[in-house]
């Protein structure tokens, strides 16, 4: 067995010889190849990967920031619709509450020019009956007067001789006071 183990291990390593040969592998240039391939891979880590790295990380950095910026300005945002609510429920009620107040006061000033009329109208209506008391006491008075002079007149005509003023003015009062018991 061990003959065997020996044949198949010495085909192996030889078919790895024959494998390389026919492609042309040369170790000492595959492994002088392996090292540069690890140093410029290494360059590459430091001087490309690393930088690209960093400016990822930025941008990762930079993206979650804005993220946590437009979440504040949406909170921001809400707050600023909530006081516009706010204000404007505020103004709607003191709105309400001016013309309320306007409708009272326009009841009050309604109620006061009505009272102010009706005392004006109070004031027109005893002036126009003092007025009217006033053009009746005179109209008597005109009327006494043409009275008595018409029954002194008349008696005067009637009894044929002429009246005194002292019978003149007698008869005269008795007719006004006559008519003013009428």
């Amino acid at each position: 067995m061990s003959v065997l183990a020996l044949t198949v291990q010495s085909t192996g390593v030889g078919e790895v010889e024959t494998l390389a040969q026919t492609f042309g592998v040369d170790v000492p240039h595959l492994t002088a190849q392996a090292i540069s391939f690890f140093i410029v891979c290494a360059l590459l880590y430091v001087l490309a990967y690393k930088p690209v790295l960093r400016m990822l990380d930025e941008r990762r950095r930079q993206i979650a920031q804005g993220l946590a910026n437009t979440e504040r300005i949406k909170a921001a945002l809400a707050a600023i619709d909530n006081e516009r609510g706010q204000a404007i429920a505020a103004a709607r009620d003191e709105a309400t509450r001016i013309v309320a107040e306007a409708r009272g006061v326009a009841v009050r000033v309604k109620e006061q020019e009505t009272r102010r009329a009706l005392a004006l109208a109070d004031q027109i209506v005893l002036k126009a009956h003092d007025e009217a008391a006033a053009t009746h006491t005179r109209m008597l008075a005109d009327l006494q007067r043409e009275v008595g002079q018409l029954v002194v007149k008349t008696t005067a005509a009637v009894a044929g001789r002429v009246l005194t003023p002292a019978d003149e003015r007698r008869l005269a009062e008795e007719t006004a006071r006559e008519l003013t018991a009428a």
